[in-house]
């Protein structure tokens, strides 16, 4: 069985990493430069840095911010936001990222997935997807969470991972920054679905957390943010735990 992976998250506003909940109430936490630093020399197995406006306001994702992370880095880092066309994407990967994330672009032109797997190749191609659940049904979200789309999840997933997405990155707007856990019948039927690596995000609120998305989840990986910015549980604790449960990680 492959290592499960950790994955700390930071979102990005105006230069500077932030948490919400629900996708709303956004607060300051930190420094993106220093917290990367912090997660790489504890043990993050790979840090996602996601410009959580760029989309909404028309922006690109600040090329020079993910290089001043990338300097502080010796894990792999994956960057998003904003993205849109092919030279976004090769600005980036210049920058110092090993992978780049694509959700609303994808959603909107669902050939830039086909494009970015040959141009880049597919292993630096993720596909995020944010997902709300209401009567049963998930529906895709794009604009950082503020827009529903007539999209639906497990449809949508098999559709990005068919042109070409090396990874997916679902995120349950659920349960995003309720730290009552991930969505974990939904990451298991995506990873039952899908022949490539499933992210688990949105939930997290303890370490069990993690050994139920991984177990019963069977999540490729977990991403978090706020229990690593808090201070709640490190990197090396949270393995040490899964470790005692019998799932394997890189320590």
């Amino acid at each position: 069985m492959l290592a499960r992976r950790i994955i700390p998250c930071l979102d990005v506003k105006d230069g500077m990493t932030v948490k919400g909940i629900n996708f709303v109430n956004i607060k300051t936490v930190g420094d993106p430069v220093e917290l990367g630093a912090m997660y790489a020399e504890q043990g993050a197995d790979e840090l996602v840095f996601l410009d959580i406006t760029a989309s909404h306001e028309g922006r690109k994702t600040f090329v020079e911010l993910v290089k001043r992370i990338a300097r502080h880095l010796n894990i792999p880092f994956t960057v998003g936001g904003g993205i849109g066309h092919l030279n976004d994407i090769e600005a980036l990967l210049k920058a110092g990222a090993d992978k780049v994330s694509i959700n609303s672009a994808a959603i909107r032109n669902p050939e830039l997935i086909n494009q970015m797997a040959l141009h880049f190749g597919s292993q630096f191609v993720v596909v995020a997807i944010d997902a709300l659940e209401k009567d049963g049904k998930w529906t895709a979200y794009v604009n950082g969470g503020r827009i529903p789309t007539d999209r639906e999840l497990f449809s949508w997933a098999k559709e990005a991972e068919d042109r070409g997405a090396g990874e997916i990155l679902f995120t349950s707007m659920n349960h995003d920054g309720t730290k009552n856990g991930f969505a974990c019948e939904a990451t298991a039927r995506l990873s039952d679905e899908l022949h490539i690596p499933i992210i688990a995000s949105g939930g997290a609120g303890n370490m069990d957390h993690f050994v139920d998305v991984f177990i019963r989840g069977k999540a490729d990986a977990g991403l978090a943010a706020s229990i690593f910015h808090y201070r709640e549980i490190t990197v090396p604790q949270l393995k040490q735990h899964l470790k005692n449960h019998g799932i394997p990680v890189r320590i």
